[in-house]
C-alpha cells in the first residue's frame, strides 16, 4: 500500500473544499438552524443525522463511480430534480406559513411528541432528492484523488468528510438549540422563517428549472 503521507496535500484540499461547501448557507444548514431554534436540540440533532446520512450516501456513490450510471439515465436524474424541487417548495410553504402565523410562545416540551424519524426523514430527503450533491462529491473526490492514486483514497476522503459533516451539522444543531437561541427565535421568528422559506423556495425553483 502506498504511503498515506504522499497523498496528504491532496486530501487536505479535498477536506477543505468539503468544509467550505458544508458551512456555506444552504437548505440543509438553514433547516437545521430553524428546526433547532423552533423545536429544540432533539429535533436539530435528528435532522442533522438525516443530512449527514444523505451526504454520506452520495459520497459513497461518487467514490464507487456510479455517477456515470446516473448520467446514462437522464430521466432518473430529471425525476429526482422534480421530486427535490417540489419537496423544497413544500418546505418553503411550511416555513412561510409559520412566518405569517400569529406569534406564539416557544415551548420545546410541546415538540417532544413529534417523531424522531420525522426530523431524520426531513434531513435525509433534503440531501437525497438533490442529485447535484453527487456531482459536488465528484468534484471533491477529483480534488483529492490525483493521478496514480489508489482507489482507497477516494473512500478515505468520504470517511473524513463524513466525520466533518457530523461535527459541522451536529455542532450547528447544538449551537442553535441553546436557551439563548430559542429565546432569540421567539423574537425573530418571522425573519428566520421568512429567510428559510426564501432559501428553500429558490433552491426548489432552481432544481425544477434544471429538470429536463
Amino acid at each position: 500500500m502506498d504511503s498515506l503521507v504522499t497523498y496528504l496535500p491532496d486530501l487536505a484540499l479535498a477536506y477543505f473544499a468539503y468544509l467550505i461547501a458544508t458551512i456555506s448557507p444552504g437548505p440543509a444548514n438553514l433547516a437545521i438552524i430553524a428546526y433547532s431554534m423552533r423545536d429544540g436540540r432533539r429535533a436539530g440533532l435528528f435532522l442533522a443525522s438525516g443530512v449527514v446520512l444523505g451526504s454520506l450516501t452520495w459520497g459513497i456513490l461518487a467514490a464507487l463511480g456510479l455517477s456515470a450510471l446516473l448520467s446514462s439515465y437522464g430521466e432518473l436524474v430529471s425525476a429526482m430534480r422534480i421530486a427535490g424541487g417540489i419537496y423544497l417548495l413544500w418546505l418553503a410553504y411550511k416555513s412561510m406559513r409559520s412566518a405569517i402565523r400569529p406569534q406564539v410562545s416557544v415551548r420545546i416540551e410541546d415538540c417532544k411528541a413529534h417523531s424522531a424519524a420525522r426530523y431524520f426523514a426531513v434531513g435525509l430527503a433534503i440531501h437525497l432528492t438533490n442529485p447535484k450533491s453527487i456531482f459536488a462529491w465528484l468534484a471533491i473526490i477529483a480534488i483529492g484523488v490525483g493521478p496514480g492514486a489508489p482507489a482507497w483514497i477516494s473512500f478515505l476522503i468520504v470517511v473524513g468528510c463524513w466525520l466533518m459533516g457530523i461535527v459541522v451539522f451536529g455542532g450547528c444543531a447544538l449551537a442553535f438549540s441553546t436557551d439563548r437561541m430559542v429565546a432569540a427565535y421567539g423574537s425573530l421568528k418571522r425573519w428566520i422563517e421568512g429567510a428559510t422559506s426564501l432559501v428553500f423556495g429558490l433552491a426548489g425553483l432552481k432544481l425544477l428549472s434544471t429538470a429536463e
